[in-house]
This record gives structure tokens, C-alpha cells and sequence, in this order.
């Protein structure tokens, strides 16, 4: 999730509305189409709970004004969606992360009650042919951010029996487990002491280790402490984005592999590509660096700054960047070279960058035009069934095994 302050509510929906199936599908050929419609594909990162309770809509019917919802889904042939609990920083120092992040769980569980023949909640690969028996796409849980368990290591077994399967360790903001990559100033040098204790009891439950959003150093600490494979369930790569932290450099993409881990492209603009990349990063830092000042006036008895002003001034300053799909094809087409075509996926974060995404990926319905992309540049149907999701599966069973074997 990029959260940059949210545009025009009528021209996202606008925007949303010109991407409906039959318009999106317009570059995808016969062959792609078949092959999306039978391999089995997994996106690590859709951020349908927060605008879910944020903004209620019924995601088993055509949601115009939502990049997820389930006849895109299926026209896409996308099979597994990870849904995204996200908290923020702000949510976290406010004490109201865990309340967010069950209301979110909640809503999910609620999309599945109410279309039991379109969705099935996901807690285990090992489930994953049986419950698409009928058509369904599949919902596990992802956590964005470690915030809602706070200090408490209990919690990660009371949100694991409520079906997060990855958590991401830390968002926009330094917490109580791991430094992030968009704070200039930080905290533990990578990993907190807190944070060991948490990696390893997430191996002990089979919990994803997701290291997306931390800093180097948390990556690099992760990646040795964890006696499983990590992911990255939605991070690019650095090397097309120099000096954005928030993406992977080579060796630590290399590291996450050599472990047995797996890389998730996301589709987003703000990390694929250059010049928004450099927006991303500079915003999360200014942000950070307004709220900071706003309350240091607050503590001084002095009015608060105007966020929504400075919002308004950023959004006039930085205009929305137009990418193309070779922006998300190169950073794919890189990172098999990199690291190996068995360590690379999709992470999209549709529903999360406030509808900044590249031509031809703007919905779920259009996978068939990422297809037809690898296969236009030689990638084999084999291979890409990998990228798709076969990659994921195999890893997160492996971080399943792990657990039932400790």
C-alpha cells in the first residue's frame, strides 16, 4: 500500500469505470487468455479490507469504483487474493490498530458468509484446488504492518486463528518490531529486540515473514533469524529506483532467494516506476516530517497544522505519473535474471495506491494483458505459471512444514 493522499474521488471512479473488463482485456491475446483462465494465480497484496469498511461496496458484484471485486476477478483468472489488514503508523500510535485490523478481518469474513458460492477464506495451500471446486477466489489475509499486536506476542497466535497467514513487519513508520524503510531517522538499526521474539514466533505458527516496507538492515536481520523462507509480498526492485529505499536493492533481493524466499512485483506506479518512485519516497518523508512539526505545536499549545492544505499543495506539486506495463514487465524480466525464475511473483496492491497503476493493469480483470506481456518477451507458460503463483504456493507450504515440524 502506497497511501499518497487520496485524488478526486470522481475521477478515480471515472478512471475505474474506463477500466472495465472488456476495454482492459483489449491487449491480451487467445493464448494469454487460456492460460490465465488455467493456471492458478495468487496476488499477494489487494487492499480491499481498509476501503471495505472505509467505504462498503459488495465485492461479489461488479464494484466500478474498486480495482478488486469477484466478476473482475474471474475475468482476470485471478484464483488467490490476499487480502491486505492494513493499519498505519498513525493508527498505531494511537492505540487503535488492533480494533482496525479486526474490523477488517471482519468484513472479509463477511464477503465470504454472504457469497459462500464466489469466495472461501484461505488458511492453508494445502486447500487451495478443493475450495476453487465451483469457481470461488480464494481470501487469506496478509497483515500490512505489525502494529495490532503491539507488545504482546500472544496476539500473533490470536490473529494466525484468525487467518493472517503473512504479516508485514512494519509499514511507513518505525514500530515496536522492525525499523522502516521510509523513516530517515531510525530506531532499532533493524530488527528490535521485540521483533526477534516475533520472527520467531511466526515461524513456530507458520506465519509469513514479510519484509516488504522494512528497512535494509530489518530485511538483511530477518532473512538470517528466520529458520524458514521470507517474502516480500510487494516490493520492486531498486535497481530501476535508485535511492528508494522502500525497494529491493540486488543482494537483498539475492538474500530472500538464497533462502528459499520469493519475490512479489507489485503493479503500482509509485514503485515501478522512476519518477514516482522518487514522489513515493519524498512524500512519506515530508509527511512524516509535518506531522512530526504539527505536534510538536500541539505540545507547545499551539493549533495544529493543516493536513488537508498540505495534502492539497502536495497533489498541485506532484502530479499523478503515467506509466506504461513494460514498467512492471522490466522490473519481472530483472528479477528473473537477478534471483532466478523460481523466486519471483506478483504482488499487485490494487486498491492501494489510490488507482496509480499502468496502462493495461488497472483491475484485477487484467492479468490476461501481464500474460501476453511475459509471453511476448519469451518467458515459457511453465515459467510463468511460477510467477503467477506456483512460486508462492510452494513456499508458503514450506513455511507451513516448517512449523508443524518444530
Amino acid at each position: 500500500m502506497s497511501r499518497l493522499p487520496r485524488r478526486n474521488a470522481l475521477a478515480f471512479a471515472l478512471a475505474a469505470l474506463s477500466a472495465l473488463p472488456a476495454a482492459a482485456l483489449a491487449q491480451a491475446t487467445d493464448a494469454a487468455r487460456a492460460l490465465a483462465a488455467d493456471a492458478v494465480i495468487v496476488d499477494t497484496h489487494i487492499d480491499a479490507p481498509g476501503v471495505l469498511v472505509s467505504r462498503w461496496a459488495d465485492l461479489g458484484e461488479a464494484s466500478p469504483d474498486r480495482e478488486f471485486d469477484y466478476p473482475r476477478a474471474r475475468e482476470g483468472g485471478l484464483d488467490v487474493a490476499f487480502m491486505s489488514i492494513y493499519t498505519s503508523a498513525r493508527q498505531d500510535e494511537s492505540g487503535t490498530a488492533w480494533q482496525a485490523a479486526n474490523a477488517q478481518i471482519d468484513a472479509i469474513e463477511a464477503l465470504a458468509a454472504r457469497h459462500p458460492d464466489r469466495f472461501a477464506i484461505l488458511t492453508s495451500p494445502r486447500d487451495v484446488e478443493r475450495l476453487l471446486e465451483g469457481g470461488r477466489v480464494l481470501l487469506p489475509l496478509g497483515m500490512e504492518n505489525g502494529a495490532p499486536i503491539g507488545d504482546d506476542l500472544s496476539q500473533l497466535a490470536f490473529f494466525h486463528q484468525r487467518g493472517v497467514r503473512y504479516i508485514t513487519l512494519a509499514h511507513s513508520g518505525n514500530n515496536r518490531i522492525a525499523d522502516s524503510s521510509y523513516t530517515v531517522e531510525k530506531r532499532w538499526k533493524g530488527l528490535s529486540p521485540f521483533g526477534r521474539e516475533v520472527i520467531a514466533e511466526m515461524n513456530r505458527l507458520g506465519i509469513m515473514v514479510d519484509v516488504s516496507h522494512v528497512s535494509d538492515d530489518a530485511v538483511r536481520q530477518a532473512v538470517e533469524l528466520s529458520r524458514v523462507p521470507v517474502i516480500a509480498s510487494h516490493s520492486a526492485l531498486r535497481h530501476f529506483t535508485p535511492d528508494f529505499e522502500r525497494n529491493l536493492s540486488d543482494e537483498l533481493a539475492k538474500l530472500i532467494a538464497a533462502k528459499g524466499g520469493v519475490v512479489q512485483i507489485p503493479f503500482g506506479t509509485a514503485f515501478v516506476n522512476p519518477q514516482a518512485a522518487a514522489n513515493t519516497r519524498d512524500w512519506f518523508r515530508e509527511s512524516l516530517a509535518f506531522d512530526r512539526r504539527s505536534a510538536e505545536r500541539v505540545a507547545a499549545g499551539e493549533p495544529a497544522l493543516d493536513r488537508k492544505a498540505f495534502e492539497a499543495q502536495w497533489e498541485k506539486d506532484h502530479p499523478k505519473v503515467e506509466a506504461p506495463i513494460s514498467d512492471v514487465l522490466d522490473q519481472i524480466d530483472y528479477a528473473v535474471k537477478l534471483i532466478g525464475v523460481d523466486h519471483v511473483g506478483i504482488g499487485s496492491d490494487f486498491d492501494g495506491v489510490d488507482g496509480e497503476l499502468p496502462e493495461g493493469l488497472r483491475t484485477v480483470a487484467d492479468f490476461p494483458n501481464f500474460i501476453a506481456g511475459l509471453q511476448a518477451r519469451g518467458h515459457s507458460d511453465e515459467d510463468i505459471r511460477k510467477i503467477l503463483g506456483g512460486n508462492l504456493l510452494r513456499v508458503w507450504a514450506e513455511i507451513e512444514a516448517g512449523a508443524e515440524q518444530h
